[in-house]
């Protein structure tokens, strides 16, 4: 199991962390008592692998029970949990500037005004400061210079954070509202005329011979495996986390149901889904 204890100064961005780690799929908690960390991660543990990626966000909101989270995180270690403790940080003149800009008010109180509470707060977490494994100064950056540098700490080298739903359909039934790339295999042979085939799917080995049995069929796949490999790092690029192919025939049983299981099997080094959207139609 994969715990982030994400930590720093108001203001320098915790929330847009915490925001991507929940679309890369982590169970995320905001604004958590440090006492309950290990209690949380032994809960977890304990269900079996439903969740495997979790992160908590602490910082002074919780008052003076800031001051126990090492201790916690220690308690954490002790039992055998690994954890990445993540500081996010600004320049002080950065954090006034934000904090003006959106009139929120200051978790750390003072009568002399923003910048104190700015200062007395950083002195306040300047321990766990000294202990993070990652330090993120977010003073000159934009959304997507942060996305890339959370990028970076977590899936450099990987294709982990990035979802593939790779959906078969029929055209009969209409085009999926939700996919990105839409493809049309009705051009191929079509196995609904075989008398053999008509009742099977292409969940069938038989099926899926007879479907990609001609060079035509072969070309188009290898073109589109080429294809879906360029443009997965342009999306990755633009901070898109998962991407929907749809693929169709007539019916959604024989041609695009062969073509999403072979393109699900030319992506295996991707985190994928096949879906078949209406293969069990019309029965």
């Amino acid at each position: 199991m994969q715990f982030t204890i994400v930590t720093g100064l108001s203001g320098s961005g915790k929330t847009q962390v915490m925001r991507f780690l929940e679309d890369a799929g982590f169970f995320c908690i905001d604004n958590l008592p440090p006492i309950m960390i290990p209690q949380l991660a032994t809960m977890f543990i304990s269900m079996n692998g439903k969740y495997e990626k979790i992160a908590f966000a602490i910082d002074s909101r919780v008052g003076d029970m800031i001051g126990e989270l090492l201790d916690n995180l220690n308690i954490l270690r002790e039992n055998g949990y690994e954890y990445k403790l993540i500081f996010v940080d600004a320049r002080d003149e950065v954090l006034v500037k934000r904090y003006k800009e959106t009139r929120r008010h200051h978790p750390i109180a003072s009568d002399l005004g923003l910048l104190d509470s700015v200062k007395k707060e950083r002195e306040m977490l300047s321990k766990i400061f000294q202990e993070a494994d990652t330090i993120i100064d977010t003073s000159d950056y934009t959304l997507e210079q942060l996305s890339k540098r959370l990028r970076s700490i977590y899936f450099e080298g990987t294709h982990e954070e990035f979802s593939i739903n790779i959906m078969s359909f029929g055209f009969k039934y209409g085009i999926p509202l939700d996919a990105d790339l839409v493809f049309d295999v009705r051009c191929f042979a079509n196995p609904f005329y075989v008398d053999e085939l008509k009742d099977k799917t292409g969940n069938d080995q038989e099926v899926r011979d007879y479907v990609m049995n001609t060079k035509t069929a072969k070309k188009f796949m290898d073109k589109l495996v080429s294809m879906i490999k360029f443009l997965l790092p342009l999306y990755v690029e633009e901070g898109k986390t998962s991407l929907t192919i749809g693929i169709g025939c007539t019916g959604g049983k024989h041609r695009s149901v062969t073509m999403a299981i072979v393109l699900e099997k030319e992506l295996s080094e991707y985190n994928r889904k096949l879906i078949h959207r209406d293969i069990a139609r019309g029965k």
